[in-house]
């Protein structure tokens, strides 16, 4: 009898624990809580120091504050090409590519040199200015003549300057018998070339676009005002930008523009800026956060910069909460003043907050985790 009593358990138990897996996964399944045994709660991150260590770290403290600071209003958004120097330079007569001298990527100088085109249009309109200063030499104080054929060289003149010739250029056509056998295409202003879609032998016609060059001197800020910060935001005021690329750094711009009309969907108004590249820093694309008065002021939760440290990409402080013990604390920042942040979450009025000596309690807490480990 045990021995059949022990052939039906060993038959049935694989079926139990089968049945327990399936309920296990049902529940997960349908979104309900698996039972498991509760983690223990984790402990702050704090560390204690001996009397020699603190000497030695030179470590300072001070008090987080409310302080009394203007009132601001801040916006994100993206930098962008200011469209006011940004150009599309076309084919300005139909022809053939005989030389490409730039691609997308370079940077060019205002004048240079970008491609050269074979024109017969460029030949005859040359050949037309050469006929018609003869022409006005040759009657060169006639009371008849002298007066349409100057109108008739003034004709060919600006016909090849609207081809994009200099002035240079033009003169040196004077007395000559033979025409420049290609059109230069010079770049109008010093910039970028963000786009060259042709090569050297492409047949162009008039307005066959060349390329596409944007000045990267000054860039403009599209920010995204919400719709109950819209009656301070003041078309000329000074705004403050900070990129991501660049923590902590700060770069001033001008408000120029705040938009007509309200993003349906986001509830937002176009705030323009105009901001210097800084040297080329700042790049079309970046994501930036500006800030500029609202007028007023506001009480803030402010501790020193210094205080402020970046762990692993979150913003930290040291708070003292003993003698000799110092916690980590996780924040939430807000602006930055003159050698102050403004502390949002993680801090409350009249906590210790450690100034100097904060590496030395990084690397303490450092050397436990690894220990706990």
């Amino acid at each position: 009898m045990k021995t059949i009593a022990r052939k039906i358990l060993w038959a049935v138990l694989p079926a139990l624990v089968l049945v327990g897996g399936c309920r296990a996964k049902s529940a997960a399944e349908a979104g309900r809580p698996v039972e498991t045994a509760a983690p223990e709660a984790a402990a702050p991150a704090s560390v204690t120091l001996k009397p020699e260590a603190v000497a030695a770290a030179d470590i300072k403290t001070e008090s987080a504050t409310m302080r009394l600071v203007a009132r601001r209003i801040t916006a994100a958004g993206e930098l962008e090409w200011n469209s006011r120097r940004l150009v599309n330079l076309t084919a300005r007569t139909p022809g053939r590519l005989e030389r490409v001298l730039a691609v997308k990527g370079d940077h060019v100088r205002q004048g240079q040199l970008l491609a050269e085109i074979y024109s017969p249009d460029f030949l005859s309109m040359q050949a037309e200015y050469i006929q018609a200063a003869a022409r006005a030499k040759r009657h060169a104080g006639d009371a008849t003549e002298e007066g349409p054929a100057r109108d008739v060289l003034a004709g060919a003149r600006e016909r090849l300057e609207l081809l994009g010739l200099q002035a240079a250029e033009i003169e040196s056509l004077d007395g000559k018998a033979v025409p420049m056998p290609l059109l230069a295409v010079r770049a109008p202003l010093t910039g970028t070339v963000l786009e060259s879609g042709v090569v050297a032998g492409d047949a162009v016609e008039l307005g066959t676009s060349l390329f596409r060059l944007a000045d990267p001197s000054t860039l403009w800020a599209c920010l995204h005002i919400v719709e109950e910060d819209l009656g301070a935001a003041k078309a000329g005021s000074e705004v403050i930008l900070r990129a991501h690329a660049y923590p902590g750094e700060e770069f001033r711009g001008r408000l120029i523009l705040v938009g007509d009309v309200v993003d349906a969907a986001t509830r937002t108004v176009e705030g323009r800026v105009e901001v210097s590249s800084a040297g080329g820093r700042l790049k079309a694309g970046m994501y930036v956060e500006g800030t500029t008065s609202a007028g007023g002021q506001r009480r803030a939760l402010v501790v020193p910069e210094e205080s402020v440290q970046d762990d692993e990409g979150r913003p930290i402080v040291f708070v003292k909460t003993g003698e000799r013990t110092f916690a980590r604390r996780v924040i939430e920042t807000g602006e930055r003043f003159a050698g102050a942040v403004e502390i949002l979450k993680g801090l409350a009025e009249g906590e210790t907050v450690v100034t100097s000596g904060s590496f030395l309690l990084k690397s303490e807490l450092r050397k436990g985790a690894l220990v706990g480990d």
